[in-house]
């Protein structure tokens, strides 16, 4: 097992490396110039050649792009430092520690939701296949494939404000500060969340379930007399759920896309609104900083995820 950990770790270097290089240099594609925005912001018009030379030197954006990610590249393995700010001057890390746990809360709960809703009514339409109960299941699943996460919550925003005056909670708090208030906010978007990707686990836990049931060891456990309960949570279900941890593994990227328009919707001032924010602004250092950590969060997520076949698999062995 420490091997195994010593070289997936190692393995982070080059995969941070390359993505780096590739993030650093197409956020520089996107159409439209800072220093133009910055002109435009301070009533200067685009034509001023001697203020554009300015900001361009004062910004070190007059050196060619691999001197700027080797000086950016530097900071950050000797120091730490993912460069500050275009326009605020800020610290790219400090902005990103303030906004990440917001996104980390909305898309935890948001998984937690997605789990609790699909892996039960997975099982049960398995168990009672082409039942009441079991065409009831496999319906919300097909429902919750159609109906997209963002038009869910823009309804659940607008609706309610104009059938019954009543709007979601806005101005998140960090959960140690205020709880409840914290959990009133959180609620509504994260279960919206939740319910996008909980019809594809509901349907891959329902076919796994019925697949394993089928299994030679599972109808000796029957003969043997024992009780459903421990065929089912013993012997079945651990096996049903390596290709839903899979799942789960490939579920972080889309988590953290659906969080950039949840937020955008309520109001959540996560990294999702700060990437939307750097994009439009051209902030280059941050879009660089949030992809960097985003990527960090995917690759350790698909590390914990190869742990638990371990756990879940008992023919899995990392060897040393």
């Amino acid at each position: 097992m420490q091997t195994y950990l010593i070289r997936r770790l190692l393995a982070l270097i080059p995969t941070l490396f390359f993505a780096s290089i590739i993030v650093f240099s197409v956020i520089r594609l996107i159409p439209g110039d800072i220093i133009d925005l910055m002109l435009s912001e301070n009533d200067f018009g685009a034509s001023d050649r001697e203020t554009r030379a300015q900001i361009t030197e004062a910004l070190g954006l007059h050196e060619p792009i691999y001197v700027q990610y080797l000086v950016w590249a530097k900071k950050l393995v000797l120091h730490g430092d993912l460069g500050n700010s275009l326009w605020q001057d800020t610290p790219v890390i400090d902005d990103i520690k303030a906004r990440l746990p917001y996104t980390l809360e909305l898309g935890a709960l948001g998984l937690f939701f997605a789990l609790v809703i699909a892996i039960p009514i997975g099982i049960y339409s398995a168990i009672h296949q082409e039942t009441l109960g079991d065409h009831v299941g496999r319906t919300i699943s097909i429902l919750g494939l159609s109906i997209p996460s963002f038009w869910l919550g823009t309804m659940v925003v607008i609706m309610p404000a104009i059938w019954w005056g009543w709007s979601t909670p806005t101005g998140a708090v960090p959960f140690l500060d205020d709880p409840i208030r914290n959990l009133q906010v959180f609620l509504t978007p994260s279960l919206i969340l939740g319910l996008a990707l909980s019809a594809v686990t509901m349907r891959m836990t329902r076919t796994m379930m019925l697949e394993v049931l089928r299994q030679d060891y599972i109808r000796t456990a029957w003969a043997k007399g024992l009780k459903e309960r421990v065929i089912i949570l013993r012997h079945a279900m651990k096996n049903a759920l390596i290709p839903v941890i899979t799942l789960i593994g490939l579920f972080v990227p889309i988590l953290i896309g659906g969080t950039v328009i949840i937020e955008q919707i309520f109001t959540i001032p996560g990294i999702g609104q700060l990437l939307l924010e750097s994009v439009s602004a051209r902030d280059y250092p941050v879009i660089t900083g949030i992809f960097l950590v985003v990527g960090l969060i995917v690759i350790a997520t698909n590390l914990v995820v190869d742990l638990c076949y371990g756990f879940l698999d008992p023919k899995v062995r990392y060897d040393d």
